[in-house]
């Protein structure tokens, strides 16, 4: 698994920020804030592990998260699935693109391919490929940089799949793309990585 970006001091905030979020309603509101609390606040760490990736600045990323658990709580009468997780990170991944994506000059594209990689073969669900073993003996710090360097497309990929365990089809729904397009860009995060790996290892000390 890839290493969660350090959070300490954070904890409490978004433990009050988000008490306050759900308990803004009165009545007929009571029961649903309870039920969002219970079904969406567990999965707060992890909302905010893609957002700090995706966005590369913690402030931002708490501001995401933030607007993401409001939103998810003011269509959560609608909501019918998929999972809460994917979901959420779906919410997740609109807001970063609409509203903070336009803070770098629209530089968060995490729908386009880019062309210098050369073709991959699909992975495997299940399969534990050498780049994946390579994340896992690495130091956090250096996993986190080399992560941070990959193309919006393929960082967000590598993410949801190693940090957050989500399956080809669960991420394919969270970005809306074909799983087959998940697997491509998996592939392709990894190859990255891997190149990194190598010249990591080449690297004077």
């Amino acid at each position: 698994m890839l290493d969660r970006p350090h959070r300490q001091g954070l904890a409490a905030p978004w433990k009050s920020r988000n008490d306050m979020m759900v308990d803004n309603g009165s009545g007929d509101n009571d029961d649903k804030a309870r039920r969002f609390r219970d079904a969406a606040l567990p999965h707060l760490d992890d909302v905010y592990t893609l957002a700090r990736y995706l966005l590369r600045d913690g402030t931002d990323a708490e501001d995401a998260v933030q607007e993401c658990y409001l939103r998810a709580l003011r269509h959560f009468d609608t909501y019918r699935g998929p999972a809460m997780k994917p979901w959420l990170f779906a919410i997740l991944r609109n807001v970063c693109r609409s509203e903070f994506a336009r803070r770098s000059g629209g530089l968060l594209t995490m729908d386009g391919e880019t062309d210098e990689e050369e073709a991959v073969p699909l992975w495997h669900e299940g399969s534990v490929s050498p780049e994946a073993e390579m994340l896992r003996q690495w130091d956090a710090k250096t996993v986190r940089r080399l992560v941070a360097e990959l193309p919006d497309p393929f960082r967000e990929a590598i993410v949801l799949r190693e940090i957050n365990d989500l399956s080809y089809s669960e991420i394919a729904d969270v970005v809306g793309v074909p799983v087959g397009t998940v697997m491509s860009r998996l592939a392709r995060a990894r190859s990255i990585l891997r190149k990194a790996w190598i010249a990591q290892e080449g690297s004077p000390t």
